[in-house]
């Protein structure tokens, strides 16, 4: 156990496997996407608060500027709906597809940068950007699945949560004086605040209804997928390059499709397969840096 924790390596590949399997446990909580959210976003700063205090790590209240806390406000409600979009999606459509469509999320963040920070886009981005967006084309699969329209809707809303996602992340470029896990607590807290009204008014509160199958699989979600996986996560980045990271990263959806056609036992086509192989390729490609030497 110890060569696991200080092994980062090892460390961002376990947490990022661990986030691929997310899907089936949300699923099985027969809960409305918000309240799982909801019960996520709690669960998880709870057991982060824990490790904070475990670690004696201090939130940098006296560094923060005064558009921090609007900033952490924001995306901490960007957070929370990307879940809830991302949870509607599974319900629509196959994991695989909606977790595909999710991954759309980086080619956003790099159209969106050089309107919000005038950089500028290579021939590269642009080449990554038109092969992503072919991919999420292709995985559409109209005609080729039952259920055209409810798949559509799977892939919106998988879109959906992508544009949310890359939301958060532009948000983070802003805040600049809380960093890593400080920052997540913060964004799960403002999360909690922004769903419990969401969830009283639509779904209302319905846990003391669930069984105790659908109990462990909440408690997993919150806990394993969420608090120890943030924490295994962050704890890795301090002592991994950045791009490195970025690549491993892609651990979480390949996970998430075998687990989609092996567990669930989703049908996913051959178009489908092309589609996914593009986003996450040129995705990849558009996170990878050469240096000449």
């Amino acid at each position: 156990m110890k060569k696991i924790i200080k092994n980062p390596i090892l460390l961002i590949t376990l947490s990022m496997a661990v986030f691929g399997t997310i899907a089936p446990f949300v699923r099985k909580t027969g809960l409305a996407s918000g309240e799982v959210a909801l019960y996520r976003a709690i669960l998880a700063s709870i057991l982060i608060a824990v490790f904070l205090l475990v670690t004696k790590q201090k939130i940098p209240f006296k560094d923060f500027k005064k558009a921090t806390l609007p900033l952490l406000i924001f995306s901490g409600a960007a957070m929370a709906f990307n879940w809830i979009f991302l949870f509607e999606a599974y319900k629509y459509t196959t994991v695989s597809v909606a977790t595909l469509s999710y991954y759309f999320a980086p080619v956003i963040v790099t159209v969106a940068c050089p309107i919000l920070f005038k950089e500028k886009i290579g021939l590269k981005g642009w080449i990554c950007f038109l092969g992503s967006t072919l991919g999420i084309v292709l995985i559409t699969g109209i005609g080729e699945l039952s259920g055209a329209k409810s798949h559509l809707i799977g892939i919106l809303f998988g879109l959906c949560a992508a544009a949310l996602y890359a939301t958060v992340v532009l948000l983070n470029k802003f805040i600049r004086e809380v960093d890593g896990i400080h920052r997540t607590f913060l964004q799960f807290v403002s999360a909690i605040i922004v769903l419990i009204p969401y969830v009283v008014l639509t779904s209302g509160i319905n846990v003391s209804g669930m069984n105790s199958k659908g109990m462990i699989c909440l408690v997993t979600v919150g806990v394993v997928h969420t608090g120890i996986t943030y924490c295994m996560y962050f704890t890795s980045l301090k002592n991994l390059p950045g791009q490195k990271a970025a690549i491993l990263s892609y651990i979480d959806p390949l996970v998430a499709v075998i687990i989609s056609i092996t567990v669930l036992k989703e049908s996913i086509t051959p178009m489908q397969v092309l589609g996914g192989v593009l986003i996450l390729g040129f995705t990849l490609w558009n996170e990878i840096k050469f240096v000449k030497k």
